[in-house]
């Protein structure tokens, strides 16, 4: 077979802009957001300012999916508006941490809560340790052994067609999306904590940064630094928040694309923010932020020391007691394994469009008899199990904070270049408020990097070597053609 199949509905689409959007964040990095911003107020803004920038990304990349239906997605579009290179960088960075590290990552925190069923499956459950420097162990464990399992098992699963794909996205998407409405009406109605609500009102607005290193300190934010640390606090929703544009590298295997993938890019990005916020509010109303209100030791914790950061399961624990942690480990694993589907399916396409280009391994430009990039689902597949295997990959996705939102910010510039450069092409769909909403995008990501770079280095500097990296691989590649 030579030509991906259109297959991917309306539904379909939008399923795997939320499903791959919801993953594990929401569940947790809302404790790292109540330490650095130490207000339940900004603890809202942070995530309603996340959506409202991820919806203008999301609006403006629907002209670009429109206009440019091909696999590939925001590759393509880089590729036309600025040349190869950017777009191999983009490539690059997709698969060397920014993708490949994101599937490891999820499929470890599948494995992680399903240790809390299976007390047998941990990272202290060594099959194989190899001490490499002080305390920092590689090998196989029966932690991240389960989290390879899931990640081969879901490749498996995509190679035999993208049905298979789609349905496992469907029903996974489905029932989390319902998992998190059940939160939002517990946590807001029956589960509600009227000590917790008041402490939250009391301090609405009261702002301080928690400071963990090189050592505890507290600094009381004003009305500049409060910006600063919004900006830092940010990271933990962007990173929650991303992933909506992996269904725009599925464009070559969507009906209508150039009306379905702008729509579901709107309807997704928007469910998941409204859910984002609510569930943040039903955090809200079950646990204090700052905690120490009452004598209960999870109550205690409140949402800024919430053990191990896991928030949601602190509030599950309030509402259903000791069967909580039970509620919140199934629900984590059925949206892990549901986000992780919607990754793996779509960024193999990236893989695909870049071999066709001759950027990438030739192989992974070959389609398998069920229509899909069988090699490019198994180059990502064994580069994601690596990482797993390795332990980086917790690291390695805090260093690409930066690289994400320069490539976003780059491909919508490059929105605003091809109106310049190919002003006749036809555009089925215009992004709403252009050039406004664009601009605003790119200028709030450019200070939310900047802010970061001053503010959080180890978070900067080493995404922008892993994308400069990039620079010699390409060279290399192209001298070998």
């Amino acid at each position: 077979m030579t030509e991906l199949k259109r297959r991917l509905g309306l539904f379909d689409a939008t399923a795997i802009v939320a499903g791959s959007m919801i993953g594990s964040g929401i569940f947790i990095v809302s404790a790292d957001m109540a330490r650095t911003l130490g207000s339940p107020g900004w603890l809202l803004i942070a995530w309603v300012l996340t959506g409202v920038i991820t919806l203008a990304a999301a609006l403006s990349y629907g002209e670009l999916a429109a206009m440019m239906p091909q696999a590939g997605g925001q590759y393509v579009y880089l590729r036309e508006a600025f040349g190869k290179l950017p777009a191999f960088l983009y490539g690059w960075t997709l698969f060397a941490v920014i993708q490949s590290g994101t599937i490891a990552a999820v499929a470890v925190a599948f494995a992680k809560f399903t240790g809390v069923i299976f007390p047998i499956i941990s990272n202290s459950n060594w099959v194989l340790k190899i001490n490499c420097f002080h305390n920092y162990n590689i090998g196989l464990n029966t932690e991240n052994l389960l989290a390879m399992f899931s990640i081969i098992l879901l490749t498996w699963i995509n190679t035999r067609g993208l049905e298979s794909g789609k349905w496992i996205q469907n029903i996974f998407t489905s029932t989390k999306i319902l998992s998190l409405l059940g939160i939002i009406f517990i946590g807001i109605t029956i589960g509600r904590n009227h000590s917790a609500i008041t402490h939250n009102l009391q301090n609405i607005w009261s702002s301080s940064w928690i400071h963990t290193l090189p050592k505890f300190h507290i600094e009381n934010l004003n009305s500049l630094s409060i910006f600063s640390a919004l900006g830092v606090a940010m990271v933990g929703s962007l990173f929650s928040s991303i992933a909506w544009d992996t269904v725009t590298y599925t464009a070559g295997e969507t009906i209508n694309p150039k009306k379905n993938i702008p729509l579901s890019l709107g309807i997704g990005v928007g469910i998941v923010t409204l859910l984002y916020v609510l569930v943040n509010v039903a955090y809200l109303s079950v646990l204090p932020l700052h905690g120490n209100i009452n004598g209960s030791d999870v109550f205690s914790h409140g949402i800024q020391f919430a053990s191990n950061d896991r928030v949601g399961t602190a509030c599950a624990e309030m509402i259903f007691s000791s069967s909580g942690a039970l509620i919140m480990a199934i629900l984590i694993m059925i949206s892990t394994f549901g986000c992780n589907n919607g990754i793996i399916l779509s960024t193999a396409r990236v893989y695909y469009a870049m071999a066709k280009d001759g950027l990438f391994f030739k192989k992974a430009g070959e389609l398998n008899k069920h229509s899909v990039p069988q090699y490019a689902l198994i180059i990502q597949c064994i580069w994601s199990c690596i990482l797993c295997i390795t332990g980086t990959y917790s690291n390695l996705l805090d260093y690409v904070i930066f690289a994400v939102l320069i490539f976003y910010m780059l491909t919508i510039c490059g929105l605003i270049v091809l109106r310049i450069k190919k002003p006749n092409v036809e555009r089925p769909y215009k992004a709403i408020g252009y050039p406004f909403i664009p601009l605003i995008y790119i200028i709030f990501a450019a200070a939310i990097s900047i802010d970061l770079l001053i503010l959080k280095p180890l978070y900067t500097w080493p995404g922008l070597i892993i994308v400069l990296i990039g620079l010699p691989i390409y060279y290399l590649w192209n001298q070998e053609r």
